[in-house]
């Protein structure tokens, strides 16, 4: 089965998780075909992601569709559109996936398609794919990030075993967009409100984890979520805090001032820098 081959599910209805987020559980007759990749995982990682397809309007797609013959016979204005999202829980047995939404009214291609998402739409997804899980060696368990990397973060907090560890930051826009986590972990929560302040805008994660008293003992990280993170977050965690590199998960998932496209040159060209001879 090909990756330019995704999935087809169906929704099969919509929650809304806090004034910011809506979730959007499909499920349906492509279930099975999706679960035949996801088994490959295993459940693994909690970071498990996929990328949603957002077919262009007033175009027919040939059956099943294929992403590559679609690029190599339709114009380029019928090119899907592709959007990275973090399954937020999938249940086999019921044959259902949840992935939560950030909704900022109009703005972006898949926010607003969640918030006017409902039971019976279809929606194409590609992959999973994951990198993280929760390392039940370590000492204790670090979670920073912003509301595109929650769904992640509960994740991962939800995997956490009875009598583990963990402290998480989170950046919202304010108190009505705090969630409940189900997690047994002794967890230490700091929510930073941003309130009127554009997100990406801030240094409130940042100034949190630093003022915030280390804990003793062998550090697991997991720092996922706008792009200045990787510039101010992970260096304090690996260098200052000397957290070992295996132990630090860190990923961009957006860049403010840019679409999905325009990040990906980003990450391609920053990645490209590092690999450079003598890049540091």
């Amino acid at each position: 089965m090909s990756k330019t081959h995704p999935a087809q599910l169906t929704v099969i209805r919509t929650e809304s998780v806090a004034p910011s987020m809506r979730r959007v559980v499909f499920g349906g007759a492509g279930f099975e075909e999706f679960l035949g990749r996801h088994g490959a995982l295993s459940g693994s990682f909690t970071d498990e992601y996929v990328k949603l397809v957002f077919l262009a309007d007033g175009f027919d797609y040939p059956e099943p569709l294929d992403l590559d013959v679609v690029r190599e016979i339709m114009p380029h204005e019928a090119w899907p559109v592709l959007r990275t999202y973090t399954i937020r829980w999938i249940d086999p047995e019921a044959q259902e996936l949840a992935i939560d939404f950030v909704v900022h009214g109009d703005e972006g291609v898949a926010g607003p398609w969640a918030a006017d998402a409902k039971a019976g739409d279809l929606m194409h997804l590609r992959g999973p794919n994951g990198a993280y899980a929760p390392d039940a060696t370590a000492d204790w368990h670090l979670f920073v990030g912003d509301e595109a990397g929650l769904p992640a973060i509960c994740a991962g907090l939800e995997a956490l075993p009875a009598g583990a560890r963990a402290v998480a930051f989170v950046e919202i826009g304010g108190p009505g967009d705090e969630i409940a986590i189900a997690t047994v972990a002794e967890l230490e929560i700091h929510w930073l409100h941003r309130g009127d302040a554009p997100a990406g805008t801030t240094s409130l994660l940042d100034d949190a984890v630093r003022a915030w008293d280390w804990w003793p003992g062998r550090a697991q990280a997991f720092i996922h979520g706008e792009s200045a993170l990787l510039k101010t977050v992970r260096p304090y965690v690996l260098n200052d805090r000397g957290v070992a590199r295996a132990d630090v998960s860190v990923s961009a998932y957006w860049r403010r001032g840019t679409t999905e496209e325009g990040f990906r040159e980003w990450k391609s060209a920053q990645k490209d820098a590092v690999m450079r001879p003598g890049a540091s």
